[in-house]
C-alpha cells in the first residue's frame, strides 16, 4: 500500500486544485477577483512542478525496493532448493541480479571485493554487502537532497503568498476618509483572500508531503534491511576457519623457503663461472677501446697541448695589458692630483684678487672724499676773499 503513496500525493494535489478553482468561481462562471485567481494559479503550477519531480523520485524508490524484494524472494527460493547451503557459487558471477543501474554497479563492486579475498582453500575474509547497498545509496537514488528540502520550500511558498496578498490589498487601500475606506474594503479583502489561500494550501501541502515522504522512506529502509538479512543468511560464503588459514600460511611459507633454497644453490653453483665471464667481457672491452681510440687519443693530446701553449701566450699578453693599464691609471691619478693643486692655487689667487679689488675701491672712495672736501674749502675761501 505504501508503494503507491506517490499516487496519493497526486490525488491530494488535484483535490486542492479543484477546490481552489471552485472557491474562485471558475466552475460557476462567477470569477470576482481575477488577480486572486492568477496568483493562486501560478503558485499551484509551481507546486505541481515540484510534486512532479517528487513523484519521479518516489517511483525510483519503489523500483529500488521492488528489485530488492524480488531478489530476496529469489534467494530464499534457491536457498531452500540447495538444502540450506550457501548459494554464493551461483551469485559470485551473477550479473543480472538487478536491473537498476545503481544496484547493478554496487553489486559488481561487491563481487570484485569478494574475489580479492578468494584463495585455493576458500575465502580468507568476508565483506558485508551493506558497504555498497545501503541507506546512502537509497537516498541518492530517491533524490533525498531534493525531497528533504521540499517541506520547507512549500511552507516558504505559503508565507510568500501571504505577504504578496497583503501587499496587494494594502497597496490599493486608501484610508483618508470614511467613504474611501468603505470603497477600498473590497480590494483589501481580496488581497487577504490571496494571503489566506496561499498560506493554507502551502502549509497543508507541506504537512501532507512530509507525512507521505517519511512513510515511504520508512518502508524503503525496512525492505532494504530485510534484503540484507536474507543475503547474509543465504548467499554470503563462509569464511575459512583460523586453523585453515594457519595451515595455508604454513604451506605458503614452506613453498617460499623451497624456492629461496633453489635460488641460493643456483647462485652458488654458477658464481665462479659468472665472475670469470664478467672479467673476460671487461678485458675485451678495454682492449677494443684501446685499439679503436688509441690514435684519436694521441691526436686529442696534441690538440690539448697546442691549446695549452696558446692559453699560456694569451695569459702573458693579458698580464702585459694589465700592467700597461695599471701604469695608465697611475698617470691619470698623478694628473688628477696636479689639476687639484692648480685648482687650489687658482682659488687662492682669486681670493687675493678679490681682496685687492676691495682695497682699491676703498682707497678710491677715500681720495674722492678728500678731493670733495678740498673743493668745498676752496669754494669757501674764494667767497670770503671776494667779499
Amino acid at each position: 500500500m505504501k508503494n503507491k503513496i506517490c499516487y496519493g500525493l497526486l490525488f491530494v494535489y488535484l483535490v486542492v486544485v479543484i477546490f481552489i478553482l471552485y472557491l474562485n468561481g471558475v466552475f460557476t462562471g462567477e470569477v470576482t477577483d481575477m488577480v486572486n485567481l492568477i496568483i493562486n494559479g501560478v503558485f499551484l503550477i509551481i507546486i505541481g512542478i515540484l510534486f512532479a519531480f517528487s513523484t519521479i523520485s518516489f517511483a525510483r524508490i519503489n523500483l529500488f525496493t521492488g528489485e530488492l524484494m524480488a531478489a530476496a524472494e529469489q534467494m530464499q527460493k534457491e536457498y531452500k532448493e540447495a538444502a540450506g547451503k550457501s548459494i554464493w557459487p551461483v551469485y559470485q558471477d551473477k550479473k543480472d541480479m538487478f536491473g537498476m543501474d545503481a544496484l547493478k554497479t554496487a553489486y559488481a563492486k561487491y563481487r570484485m571485493r569478494m574475489k580479492s579475498y578468494k584463495t585455493k582453500r576458500g575465502y580468507i575474509n568476508s565483506c558485508d554487502l551493506e558497504e555498497y547497498i545501503n541507506e546512502e545509496l537509497l537516498e541518492r537514488v530517491g533524490m533525498g537532497h531534493f525531497n528533504g528540502a521540499m517541506s520547507g520550500t512549500l511552507t516558504g511558498l505559503g508565507i510568500l503568498g501571504t505577504f504578496l496578498g497583503l501587499s496587494i490589498g494594502l497597496g490599493s487601500f486608501n484610508g483618508n476618509d470614511i467613504y474611501a475606506v468603505t470603497d477600498n474594503v473590497g480590494t483589501l479583502l481580496g488581497g487577504m483572500k490571496v494571503a489566506f489561500h496561499t498560506s493554507v494550501y502551502g502549509i497543508f501541502f507541506s504537512l501532507i508531503f512530509s507525512f507521505m515522504y517519511r512513510s515511504l522512506m520508512a518502508d524503503a529502509y525496512e525492505k532494504l534491511e530485510r534484503f540484507l538479512h536474507v543475503f547474509r543468511q543465504c548467499v554470503v560464503p563462509p569464511a575459512a576457519s583460523e586453523d585453515e588459514n594457519y595451515a595455508a600460511m604454513l604451506v605458503y611459507q614452506a613453498n617460499m623457503a623451497s624456492s629461496m633454497k633453489q635460488m641460493l644453490e643456483l647462485m652458488q653453483g654458477h658464481a665462479a663461472e659468472q665472475t670469470a665471464g664478467v672479467e673476460r667481457i671487461v678485458n675485451q672491452f678495454v682492449e677494443q677501446m684501446s685499439q679503436t681510440m688509441g690514435v684519436n687519443l694521441q691526436k686529442l693530446g696534441g690538440l690539448l697541448e697546442a691549446n695549452g701553449k696558446a692559453q699560456q701566450m694569451y695569459a702573458e699578453s693579458s698580464r702585459e695589458l694589465l700592467q700597461t693599464a695599471a701604469a695608465l691609471i697611475e698617470g691619470n691619478r698623478a694628473n688628477q692630483e696636479a689639476a687639484q693643486v692648480a685648482l687650489e692655487r687658482q682659488n687662492i689667487f682669486a681670493t687675493q684678487l678679490q681682496a685687492q679689488k676691495e682695497k682699491i675701491a676703498q682707497t678710491c672712495d677715500e681720495i674722492s672724499t678728500d678731493i670733495s672736501n678740498q673743493l668745498y674749502t676752496f669754494e669757501q675761501m674764494r667767497n670770503l676773499y671776494e667779499s
